[in-house]
């Protein structure tokens, strides 16, 4: 196969395994119900002057799957850290007994499960968008490759298989989005 033929399907290949990275990502981000560090992952406190991610001024952990425990590495960051968390509107309400803070994840109601469904098909959805256009740009690149002078036989073969990617990634995205409704709406 051709050096350049070789590199668009592999660039191809790696541009839609980061879309598929990027939406395990999102995928966190939505909570099923159980506490998860990563819910808290946006939350970026006022660390003297400086706006640093939780993480990185406190130790966050889940001692069981009902709640997250937040201790600072100093106590004089508990009210900032209480006050980060409030404002980042994610529907917790921190408890400060003085040494750490508690939150406390409430279960899901049955409509909030379906709109985190609802969330979730659509990230499905701008994945799937983004693997649609790579496919599209790598199929571009291989016709002007044939205008380059590239055998007609060896761009048939990269269509071929930029479709058999385009499948494999759609497939996998599809599968991500099944367990993760699973996950969401199982109580």
């Amino acid at each position: 196969m051709n050096e350049e033929v070789r590199f668009i399907l592999d660039e191809t290949e790696e541009s839609m395994q980061n879309a598929l990275g990027h939406l395990e990502r999102e995928f966190h981000k939505i909570r099923a119900g159980k506490a998860n560090p990563a819910m808290l992952e946006g939350v970026r406190v006022d660390y003297y002057g400086t706006m640093s991610p939780l993480d990185q001024v406190s130790n966050i952990n889940t001692p069981d799957p009902r709640q997250i425990i937040v201790q600072p590495w100093e106590k004089s960051m508990l009210a900032p850290i209480e006050k980060a968390i409030l404002a980042a509107n994610l529907g917790f309400n921190p408890q400060n007994n003085g040494e750490v803070l508690r939150i406390i994840v409430p279960p899901l109601t049955e409509e909030r499960r379906r709109d985190l469904v609802k969330k979730a098909k659509t990230e499905v959805e701008n994945a799937k968008i983004t693997v649609r256009n790579l496919r599209r740009s790598a199929m571009d690149a291989g016709k002007k490759l044939e205008k380059e002078g590239v055998p007609e036989d060896e761009i048939k073969i990269l269509e071929k298989d930029i479709q058999t990617l385009t499948d494999k990634f759609i497939a996998k995205v599809d599968n991500l989005f099944d367990l993760k409704e699973k996950d969401i709406m199982t109580v």
